[in-house]
């Protein structure tokens, strides 16, 4: 038989009777907006009092504040409601100073003219685009020029402008800076033309502002700081405001931040009870908002109102942001205290940190070896150019490659010897030396840059488009937000990896329960005849989604006895449905019966409020002063008097309400490390035992606990929370500190009711995903705030651990202790692998599967490292570690040791870490090795990772986008993971690496023959390349087949990289961009430029071929000999590869052609003269052999003799290709 309504129960369709207030909407427009008295039928007024703090736990970012109010009578006539939040955060504290002038901001309500005009706030006008017409010329090249190759550009073609040093034409020495300074001003203008056409469609929005007596549209441009505004439903927030009242009698607004931190789900935001009366449109408003200045904390804000005389505190729950869109609310009016650039919006519009990749690094590193090998050219000429000029002083007069007079005629017809502009060997010297670095310019590739950017856009762009990093269930693909570190991909060595929705799926499911020692496990989903439906404005209504039940649970809560143990069931039921912020929204459905989904930001509540609902206590509506839950069709009203949100120091959240039967419960929940402290122990003892066996039970099964407790309040203690509570929440210094203690202390003395476990299933193909990560050398680390016990069930069903690791548990109290197990676990490990016999572990059990269970048995865990038993050396380590013990580790100097026994094992399972405790892991490997890291992650609490390693990855999860908008990379799968990095991260390594040196080698070719012409020309610097043809080399000539290489060309298949993951390792090794590499290439690099010019040197050097001539012949031999070298290492021939290879060598033979056809260029009709010449395409072809031979050779020696992995592979891809062909 169900229980009988109790005092505070009211069936559908009837008043609540008893303990609450009226205040009802009289009206539903905004102009007829009036409340009803706010006094209860007892006389007594409604009165709140609210405030959170500005203080933000690190590992909650995604958690908005939710404060209810309470209208109350009898026993409850004196109480008001209050939440608090506590958590300090290093990353988005607020200042814990008193506000005054220099650290806060006066707004006055309603008055925009006098708060502007004595304060000047920005104005809501908002800007994203960086440059205005008369601004973009000079600050887009003031910006261009951050990069140091292109002052170097910049100071040759100045000094080639000047008359002593003219070695090429003015115009052809500028050209090539100005093509690339073009193309990538353009680029910048159009992108910025973009950002101007965005920011003028959002400044003239229209919003409704009081004017006068009376709501009219305004552009929001014009909007100003004071200002009143009314948003309706699905508006947009226009700027910053505090709330002032909304279509809710109890102040309720429900917004939706996805616009702002990427959370689709519904928070709450709350007027202040004093406010909700007001109607400034009709009785006009006034009074003074004193807040803090303008912050990127998007989830802290702290103010007070001075309204009436009184002064009223503000928090975050009072204040909704730009960007932001109003949802289930008809109508909220406000007064803007931030607007414009000063909104946290546009305070947080920047973007993740710049990285830049490990490949870019090294080329500096050999940008500046090219640099002193130019230099050194450069000073072998000018040395060499003061030598022949003393040996030859005698002759200078008349020297044919140098004259020291003129004797033309000069501007006024007069014919005679002059000085011919000379300065004395000296400066001849210095002169030769900037002559020698303008033609060997093209040294260091101008190209090179836009090269690697296009290379870049084209490998995010493939990315983008595989098909195997789509995700169906969130439609979502993979996405590239940073292009600078690709390659970066194919050098991972570390992967940190948090738990909780990157390998978990972060779907809660409810599994079991246990209540005051019971367990109520195994139970079975719900079958239709079972749903449990609920009248919801009339209408027939059931949860979204079902839930497993225990039968037993089920009949006892149905049962209506009124025994003990279903008090404490009924109890716990009721903390899961109250002790949470979810809203409840009703959702349309099919079938005739409405469907109630709980919105919230945690899992773990929505899985709590389902599981609660599935056992009858359904929750169906929750506004700011109470919550009605169903219970087996009875509705029942709880008077929410009190709410101390969940923080990281505390680990707990608690409610206090006020029950039908007009008692005041206290309901708590949080983790089992928290909890026990706080349960009274003096009573229940072995409750509390049982309770501990299961939550161990639970965790070895890898399921998610919560500890849930009750303690009544009587009126003296509830008297005294509410006073301190009230003292602490006006405080202005240390305000968040306060509200904690407040929280502790009346979170004491509980009585444990339970505890839930849930399930955080694994995501499709984690396990399979990690054992490729481990083949290819990758160690993968996990860092959870979940507990040891959890965590470890997980590493196994994940096959992160395994059977034949040796663990290392250290879980430690103390730093004494902490130093203990590191320097036992060290002097063991190295005695042990020292004498190459067997070791002892520190903490190490090999934990063997119950042979009945099946389950993976967990050690205690005690405040010291445990030791016991031994193990063969070669067995991979496994090391598992607590955030206490990180503790006291990273903050001493005890980091090393750490490291040095973390980078020993093949697993690191950090357990109970805070996110800046990750960051810190990080950092421990970042700061002490080469070896590239990445940290992927879903949350918020994953950012300070994410940002911290070497390579970010965000998971497209259930926890908002945060960890996305702060990453490099997201995709929607952790197992995703291993095609971007095995795959694209193995193909973009070696592409990149390649281009590098190629770009080195093709210019270094093109400059040494050059260089060995000048050696033949009295060291004048006299070219026999016209300088059309050096300026064109670098952009026309080679620039399109290393592009197209360097984004198509495929060493190893997709498939073949998936199958032997330990290819990857060549990456990791640095096999593709080396110095090894890098000087080898420079000798064949000398090789084949020495072919180049001495074949043709040596054929013509007793003829009338003039420079010109041989000119065009070294020009198109260079071009065809490097696109043939390049042509040799391409694997994965394409149409498009063709064509640029091919079409490069044509395309340059046609601007030979075009550049000797002009009359006023050098070289004029050179080439038609030479083309006619069957010598000349002799020694074109006679140069080809002879400069590829060498590299063609070591290719074919260490091909057969000493293949690589991947050669080996490529082969074997060839055989299985043809093979197949044949077949």
């Amino acid at each position: 038989m169900d229980p009988q309504p109790s005092v505070g129960t009211y069936q559908a369709g009837t008043e609540p009777i008893a303990a609450h207030h009226e205040n009802r909407v009289v009206g539903n427009s905004p102009s007829s907006r009036r409340y009803a008295s706010s006094r209860s039928r007892t006389g007594l007024s409604r009165f709140s009092i609210d405030e959170d703090s500005a203080e933000f736990p690190v590992h909650h970012l995604g958690r908005e504040n939710s404060v209810f109010s309470i209208e109350s009578s009898g026993v409850l006539n004196s109480r008001r409601r209050y939440g608090s939040r506590g958590g300090d955060s290093e990353i988005f504290m607020t200042s814990q100073k008193e506000m005054n002038e220099d650290s806060s901001r006066l707004v006055h309500i309603n008055d925009p003219k006098l708060t502007n005009d004595r304060f000047e706030f920005a104005g809501n006008e908002i800007r994203s685009s960086k440059y205005s017409v008369f601004t973009f010329l000079p600050r887009n090249l003031f910006e261009q020029f951050h990069r140091v190759a292109y002052i170097y550009f910049l100071v040759i073609a100045v000094l080639n402008q000047l008359p002593q040093l003219a070695v090429f034409g003015r115009t052809a020495s500028v050209l090539p800076l100005l093509f690339v300074l073009f193309v990538t001003a353009v680029k910048d203008a159009y992108e910025d033309f973009r950002r101007h056409r965005s920011d003028k469609i959002e400044n003239n929005r229209m919003a409704r502002v009081l004017m006068g007596n009376r709501f009219e549209s305004k552009r929001w441009k014009e909007i100003r700081v004071g200002e009143i505004i009314e948003v309706h439903a699905n508006d947009s927030l226009p700027c910053d405001m505090v709330l002032l009242s909304t279509s809710d009698p109890t102040g309720v607004a429900y917004v939706q931040t996805i616009n702002l931190d990427g959370e689709s789900n519904l928070k709450t935001r709350y007027a202040k009870q004093e406010t909700l009366s007001k109607m400034p449109e009709k009785e006009g408003m006034s009074g003074i908002i004193r807040c803090e200045n303008p912050n990127r904390n998007i989830y802290g804000f702290q103010a007070n109102m001075e309204l009436d005389g009184k002064r009223i505190s503000l928090g975050p729950s009072n204040i909704v942001l730009r960007g932001c869109e109003l949802k289930n609310t008809r109508w909220a009016v406000g007064v803007v205290v931030y607007a414009g650039q000063e909104t946290k919006a546009m305070l947080n519009s920047s973007g993740a940190p710049s990285k830049r990749s490990r490949l870019e690094t090294h080329m500096n590193r050999e940008t500046i070896m090219l640099s002193l090998f130019l230099i050194a050219l450069c000073s072998i000429v000018s040395t060499l150019s003061g030598i022949w000029l003393r040996r030859h002083r005698s002759e200078l007069d008349t020297a044919p490659f140098f004259r020291k007079l003129d004797f033309s005629k000069d501007d006024d017809g007069n014919v005679g010897p002059r000085n011919y502009n000379y300065y004395g060997i000296g400066m001849q010297i210095f002169f030769v030396f900037l002559m020698s670095v303008i033609v060997f310019q093209i040294m260091i590739p101008i190209s090179l840059y836009i090269s690697m950017e296009l290379v870049r856009l084209g490998q995010a762009y493939f990315m983008i488009r595989d098909i195997k990093m789509y995700d169906e269930k969130s439609d979502s693909r993979f996405q590239c937000r940073a292009l600078n570190i690709n390659e970066d991909l194919g050098q991972i060595k570390y992967v940190f990896s948090d738990k909780t929705g990157t390998l978990t799926e972060n779907k809660m499911e409810f599994q079991c329960a246990s209540i005051r020692g019971v367990d109520y496990g195994g139970g079975i989903m719900e079958s239709e005849e079972d749903d449990h439906l609920v009248q919801v404005n009339g209408q027939s209504s059931k949860p979204k989604m079902k839930v497993k039940t225990n039968q037993e649970l089920r009949e006892l809560l149905r049962s209506g006895k009124n025994t003990e143990r279903r008090k404490h069931a009924e109890d716990f039921f009721i903390a899961l449905a109250a002790c949470n912020t979810i809203v409840p929204l009703t959702l349309e459905s099919e079938k005739g019966v409405k469907l109630i989904d709980y919105q919230g930001e945690s899992p773990d509540e929505q899985a709590l409020v389902y599981a609660a609902a599935a056992h009858g206590y359904t929750l169906v509506e929750r506004t700011s002063g109470y919550i009605v839950i169903d219970i087996h069709g009875n509705k029942q009203r709880f008077n929410v008097l009190g709410l101390h949100e969940f923080d990281s120091d505390r680990k707990r959240m608690s409610v206090i309400v006020g029950c039908p039967d007009n008692t005041v419960k206290l309901f708590v929940k949080g983790a089992d490390s928290s909890m026990f402290g706080a349960i009274d122990k003096s009573t229940d003892l072995d409750v509390i035992n049982a309770t501990e066996a299961q939550l161990h039970g639970y965790s070895s099964l890898g399921l998610r606990t919560l500890v849930v407790a009750v303690r009544e309040l009587n009126t003296s203690e509830f008297e005294r929370w509410q006073s301190d509570y009230e003292r602490a929440s006006t405080a202005l210094i240390g305000r968040g500190s306060l509200l904690r203690s407040v929280a502790a202390n009346v979170e004491s003395n509980l009585s444990l009711l339970g505890a839930s476990a849930i399930e955080d299933k694994l995501q499709e193909g984690v396990p399979e995903a990690i054992e490729s990560l481990r083949q290819a050398g990758i160690k993968v680390w996990v860092l959870t705030g979940d507990k040891q016990e959890t965590a470890i069930s997980i590493g196994y069903s994940s096959k992160l651990l395994t059977e034949n690791m040796t663990q290392i548990i250290i879980t430690s109290h103390s730093r004494q202790s902490c130093r203990k197990s590191l320097d036992d676990a060290k002097a063991l490990f190295k005695k042990s692998t020292g004498n190459g016999m067997r070791q002892s572990s520190v903490g190490a059990q090999n934990f063997k599967p119950d042979p009945q269970t099946g389950l993976h048995p967990v050690p205690s865990v005690d405040d010291k490292t445990l030791i016991d038993g031994s193990f063969d050396y070669k067995k991979p380590l496994a090391l598992i570690i607590d955030g206490t013990s990180l503790v006291y580790i990273l903050e001493s100097d005890m980091e090393n040791e750490l490291f040095e026994l973390a980078t020993k094992c093949s697993v690191v399972l950090c357990c109970r870490v805070a996110p800046l405790q990750k960051a810190g892991i990080v950092a421990l490997i970042k700061n002490r090795t080469d070896d590239m890291t990445l940290a992927i992650g879903d949350g918020a609490n994953d950012v300070s990772m994410i940002q911290m390693a070497d390579v970010g990855i965000g998971i497209c999860g259930q926890e908002g986008r945060q960890a996305v908008m702060a990453s490099d990379f997201a995709m929607g799968q952790f197992r995703f993971l291993v095609p971007l990095l095995l795959v694209h991260g193995h193909w973009n390594y070696q592409r990149m690496g390649y281009m590098l040196l190629y770009n080195y080698y093709r210019n270094a070719v093109f400059v040494l023959v050059l260089f060995w012409y000048v050696l033949y020309t009295a060291y004048t610097l006299t070219t026999a390349v016209t300088e059309w043809s050096s300026m064109l080399y670098s952009i026309i000539y080679t620039s399109l087949p290393t592009v197209a290489v360097g984004i198509m060309d495929k060493d190893l298949s997709h498939n073949t990289l998936l199958k032997y993951p330990q290819l990857y390792g060549a990456g990791q090794r640095q096999e593709s961009y080396n110095a090894r590499l890098f000087w080898l290439t420079m000798v064949d690099t000398l090789w084949q430029s020495a072919v180049i010019f001495y074949m043709p040197y040596c054929t013509y050097r007793i003829s009338t071929m003039d420079a010109s001539l041989l000119g065009d012949l070294w020009t198109l031999a260079a071009v065809i000999v490097v696109n043939i070298h390049l042509a040799m290492d391409v694997m994965c021939w394409t149409w498009i590869t063709h064509a640029v290879i091919w079409g490069s060598m044509v395309a340059t033979c046609i601007c030979v052609i075009i550049i000797d056809s002009i009359p006023e260029l050098p070289g004029f009709w050179a080439i038609y003269h030479f083309s006619t010449y069957p010598s000349f395409w002799q020694n074109i072809a006679l140069i080809l052999v002879v400069a590829v031979m060498p590299r063609f050779v070591v290719k074919f020696i260490k091909q057969q003799f000493r293949p690589s992995d991947i050669q080996i592979s490529r082969e074997a891809d060839k055989f299985l290709r043809w093979n197949r062909s044949s077949l």
